[in-house]
């Protein structure tokens, strides 16, 4: 990494900070070393996760999300977690599409990012990525997520506040009743709450909460039309009252010591792959001949290691 390159970044020069992003993602050593130099600078932003099934509306909630903070003149990122091409390996969603209208204000900065098959929604990547928009000087950073089901939880690990999007009569309620990650959400959304069903699916989200027993926090649910920009100020206001609870309770400091510690562990998880699909091809002929089982494979990886 050049010194240039360092300096450009921390006088928040947008051309560094996607340079810096790309070299992240490339998995190369300009980017590694950038986030060592920058370390120091973490833990300033409020990273906020937004997550719900395909459908449910969450790229217009975080585009009018955008819109509120930047009224606040908050300095805003966006990741938006796409699914990951099985051809060519990059995102496919285009999520950033929808929120076109901030490219010319300099202080909204949006980037869509391939789940690189990570079944969690969220790429070891992406932690990194996060890091980056956090040292650079963003005010808020919205992580949207691919709504894949149960192995969305992930985004927990990551984000400070969890805003789980549901939609009425999208059979998502039930889906995600069944899933078991109505204990990630710290706001519940009901997006598109004009359509019928709205009423009925918020009396079952509440019917929930009451069996989930006492927390210091209960999620509120909220009755949002974030295509008519309903229900969004309120959101905010919920926003601002959950991180006021983390920072007075004292959970902001643990969950930023979870996210270190699921960062080890995707980064652990990322390297061990790719040191894996360098030998791949001797393995599977292994299996397929019989002469070891997938488990034995893996464990004469390890200690080729």
């Amino acid at each position: 990494m050049t010194a240039s390159l360092l300096d450009r970044f921390l006088a928040q020069d947008e051309r560094a900070l996607a340079r810096a992003i790309s070299s992240v993602e490339g998995g190369r050593e300009e980017g590694r070393t950038l986030l060592a130099a920058v370390r120091q600078r973490l833990g300033r932003a409020r990273i906020v996760g937004i997550t719900g099934a395909p459908g449910s509306g969450k790229s217009t909630l975080t585009d009018k999300l955008i819109e509120l903070e930047r009224a606040r003149d908050a300095r805003v990122a966006v990741i938006a977690v796409d699914p990951t091409s099985p051809y060519s390996g990059g995102a496919i969603l285009g999520d950033r599409i929808r929120m076109m209208r901030w490219y010319a204000d300099d202080r909204v900065f949006i980037r869509s990012m391939a789940t690189r098959g990570h079944l969690g929604g969220v790429a070891a990547t992406t932690l990194q990525v996060l890091n980056l928009l956090d040292a650079y000087g963003f005010d808020v950073v919205f992580v949207e997520t691919v709504g894949v089901g149960q192995s969305e939880v992930e985004i927990v690990q990551v984000a400070d506040t969890t805003v789980l999007v549901l939609t009425p009569n999208q059979g998502d309620g039930v889906q995600v009743f069944k899933a078991g990650i109505m204990e990630i959400a710290d706001l519940f959304v009901i997006n598109k709450f004009d359509l019928p069903g709205g009423p009925r699916l918020k009396r079952e989200i509440e019917a929930l909460l009451e069996l989930d027993g006492a927390k210091s926090w209960r999620p509120p649910i909220l009755e949002v039309t974030a295509s008519k920009g309903e229900g969004i100020v309120e959101l905010v206001e919920q926003l601002d009252a959950h991180r006021s609870h983390l920072v007075t309770s004292g959970a902001l400091t643990e969950q930023r010591r979870e996210r270190i510690r699921f960062e080890l562990r995707a980064a652990l998880g990322e390297q061990l792959l790719q040191r894996f699909i360098t030998q791949e091809d001797r393995f599977v002929e292994a299996v397929l001949a019989g002469r070891i089982s997938p488990e034995e494979a893996v464990r004469e990886l390890l200690k080729e290691l």
